[in-house]
């Protein structure tokens, strides 16, 4: 998928007046690209427009003017892109009761490590590539970043909604697994045919 440059941000005041439209049409696109696995696990799958407006919302909150500030954004988000046959996705293990929160987390150490979390397609399963570095032994960021590969046969089954497609997160005492809706299977098709093509 072709990376975002410069030239693709709005400028900071610009960015302000055009908030409210741009905001609006971004949550209608993660409506689409958003799917809940279970009570606590959500996975938002990234694409060119979601990522520049997690840019938009870093200038914008953080009042990023310096063009070199502005780039190192950039290649944070540029790194969460998907690549050529991919789907990137950011997961987000939401726990709401902020006593609990810990203890909660806790359960999910070891998330990131092994085949825990898949997309699943005709008979097939893509699991997900957590980015490193978002825990260790004994603590589990709530926010990952995640990888999928799927193959050319689970690619046909994401465009034959006859055939089911389901996203499982298996992990401990936490076994869930979820169809996943058609519009969704059509913003996958669209990502993996702009990574081919960029």
């Amino acid at each position: 998928m072709k990376a975002i440059t410069p030239g693709d941000v709005i400028p900071y005041e610009e960015y302000e007046r055009q908030r409210e439209a741009f905001r609006a049409k971004i949550i209608a696109l993660k409506q689409r690209r958003r799917i809940s696995v279970g009570p606590l696990i959500t996975v938002v799958f990234e694409n060119r427009e979601t990522l520049r407006f997690q840019i938009q919302e870093m200038i914008r909150t953080e009042r990023i003017v310096d063009p070199v500030k502005v780039q190192d954004e950039l290649d944070v988000y540029n790194a969460l892109l998907p690549e050529e046959n991919e789907l990137s996705a950011t997961l987000l293990i939401e726990i709401t009761d902020e006593a609990k929160m810990k203890e909660k987390l806790d359960q999910f150490i070891g998330l990131d490590h092994g085949e825990k979390t898949a997309i699943i397609a005709d008979g097939e399963e893509a699991f997900g590539e957590f980015e490193g570095g978002r825990s260790h032994e004994t603590k589990i960021s709530a926010v990952h970043f995640v990888r999928f590969r799927p193959t050319a046969s689970m690619k046909r089954a994401f465009a034959d909604l006859t055939r089911p497609v389901t996203i499982r997160v298996i992990h401990g005492g936490y076994h869930e697994e979820v169809p996943v809706p058609g519009s969704m299977r059509e913003e996958w098709l669209a990502d993996l045919k702009g990574s081919a093509e960029s």
